[in-house]
């Protein structure tokens, strides 16, 4: 008899997932492998395929870690890596974070410790963190206040914290992944966050299933419910902490879970969490293609000397435009996070309305203005 179907769902997206990892190390090595020079010779042109020195030293299996919080979703991630990565030839660890915001947080983190020693993963270790104020620059916000600060909210600066730490250990350990707990319920969740915002189609696009440097974050549940992952828990007997902040109605998202989604499953029938997951993938691979467009279109709106040409740039389709400007923006130093949409529509107006009107300040000390049919974008 198999394993019950909520233990083999999650099992199978982690299985995929490290076969990926699998795959993309393969694929750098064999990268590394064809630029470097051959013995005896100058040019780089080893054949990666060709029969390897039985004697010659080989890499190291790759390491991939799961960030547990001790929750259901990490500790279910957590198990299902445990079972599948030693038959893939993988090394598994485990990295949980203390952001210090809760009495007796390290005890908790050190019984999170112990629970993925027990599960086998190697290395194993509790980062503790320190929660920055509810202001300043950070690489997630709630609100931008202007002169390249913004208010930022707990939730957020939790996030930058763990996910510093996070890309700190990842280093230091050289994994080759680092595993997230997302599910399908915080992809909806994010959704929603995002046409709150009113940010644009990315906005939409939720969080993506591979993204950090060189593709060190994946998510392997963002298809399977949050119910799958605790029923997972259950039947394997494995403890899991359920986190009280995740309950406070004082945090944005609590109160998104615990009333919003509920009222828009009553209001419009089941299946809202599955769509808004959808749409998610949708706005992705749209905003994918959009994305590629701009980058291809921006050569050509430029002039000899580099600087971007209005009446190219009315041309292009408004989807086009508005991101090459927002690329202008943040290779002339607006934080990424900062500039919002009505920044560029801002600067777009400089390129479609032209009246005369002055510069535009965005984030960052950046600022926006038109100069003789061209959009000069630089620091003020």
């Amino acid at each position: 008899m198999g394993p019950h179907p909520a233990v083999a769902a999650i099992r199978l997206a982690v299985r995929r997932v490290l076969h990926d990892v699998l795959n993309d190390v393969a694929a750098h090595r064999a990268s590394d492998i064809s630029r470097a020079p051959h013995p005896g010779t100058h040019a780089p042109h080893s054949d990666p395929h060709a029969p390897r020195d039985p004697h010659e030293q080989q890499p190291p299996p790759p390491l991939v870690l799961v960030a547990c919080s001790g929750g259901a979703d990490s500790m279910a991630l957590a198990s299902a890596l445990a079972f599948e990565a030693p038959k893939l030839g993988i090394r598994a660890g485990a990295v949980t974070v203390d952001h210090g915001l809760q009495p007796g947080s390290d005890v908790r983190a050190a019984e999170v410790v112990s629970r993925m020693t027990a599960l086998g993963l190697d290395p194993v270790e509790s980062l503790a963190v320190s929660v920055g104020p509810a202001s300043g620059r950070a690489a997630h916000g709630a609100a931008y206040t202007g002169g390249g600060e913004r208010r930022v909210g707990p939730e957020a600066a939790a996030r930058d914290a763990r996910y510093a730490a996070l890309d700190a250990a990842a280093e230091r350990h050289g994994a080759a992944a680092v595993l997230l707990g997302h599910t399908r319920d915080d992809q909806a969740e994010t959704v929603l966050l995002g046409l709150a915002r009113g940010s644009g189609i990315r906005s939409l696009s939720g969080m993506a299933a591979v993204s950090g440097v060189r593709g060190r974050y994946r998510r392997p549940f963002l298809q399977l419910d949050r119910q799958t992952a605790r029923k997972a828990c259950m039947v394997q007997s494995l403890p899991v902490w359920d986190d009280p902040h995740n309950a406070d109605p004082a945090y944005t998202r609590s109160r998104l879970r615990h009333e919003g989604l509920p009222a828009l499953e009553k209001a419009l029938g089941k299946g809202v969490v599955e769509a808004l997951a959808r749409t998610a993938q949708l706005s992705r691979d749209d905003a994918d293609a959009l994305d590629a467009w701009a980058a291809e279109a921006e050569a050509t709106v430029r002039d000899e000397a580099g600087r971007l040409e209005c009446a190219k740039l009315f041309a292009l389709p408004p989807a086009v435009r508005r991101r090459i400007v927002r690329r202008a923006a943040i290779e002339a130093g607006a934080p990424a996070g900062a500039l919002f949409a009505r920044h560029i529509e801002e600067v777009d107006r400089l390129i479609t309305g032209w009246r005369g009107q002055g510069a535009i300040n965005l984030p960052g000390k950046v600022v926006a203005q038109r100069q003789g049919g061209r959009l000069v974008i630089r620091q003020g």
